[in-house]
Order: structure tokens, then sequence, then C-alpha cells
């Protein structure tokens, strides 16, 4: 499946979830609590707040920024773009993953849900 991309007004690429390849590298930005809900079996938790301080966790390559809803992934995204890095936002966040019927898993030993 190729990626179909958008760019938003402040020039980031956005891409939705239905479009992501299956070998796309995730950077969850959101809060702890939300991660330990449910997430992507793969991805990288770094929450929002902490990732100026934590880049050199960040892998190689083209990065897909996921919060919930899209909204912080976005500043995120846009913040990465503007430092070098080759990022796209995942419109409608976790809440489009979780709908789209794609794995999650918890931290909790929970069912994995979109908190």
């Amino acid at each position: 499946m190729s990626e179909s991309r958008t760019f938003d007004v402040d020039g980031v690429p956005t891409t939705a979830v239905t479009d992501l390849p299956q070998d796309a590298t995730i950077l969850d930005v959101r809060e702890d609590d939300e991660w330990t809900a449910g997430h992507a079996p793969s991805a990288l938790h770094i929450p929002m707040g902490q990732v100026p301080q934590r880049l050199e966790e960040l892998p190689q390559g083209q990065l897909h920024v996921v919060c919930r809803a899209g909204g912080r992934s976005q500043r995120t995204a846009q913040w990465l773009q503007h430092n070098g890095y080759d990022v796209v936002n995942v419109e409608g966040g976790m809440a489009a993953w979780a709908e789209a019927g794609r794995e999650m898993v918890s931290e909790s030993g929970q069912e994995p849900f979109v908190r």
C-alpha cells in the first residue's frame, strides 16, 4: 500500500491511519496514562513535553507522529520538522487507529483502549 499524504497549513505532511505503511516508525506523544491504556504495538513513546529533551532516542528515518486525536502530534511534528526531522502527522490519532481496527496493546493487562 502506498502512503497518501496531504500537507497542513504549516507544511507538515499528514496521512490517514488507513494509509500508514505496515513498517511505519510511530512516535506516540501522548501522556503516560494514555499510553498505558492502549497504543500501537511497535510505537516509541515520548510524551510531547519531553520530546526536545529526548531527541537522542528518536530513530533515523521518517517518523509518523500520533497522539489521541491529532492536535498534539501536529504541533510535535511541526516542531520536529523545523528541527530537521522527516515527519508525518497521523490524522485522527489513536482514536482513528482504534476506529480503523488496527492492532493495539496495553501496559495495564486490561483490554487496550484509547484514553
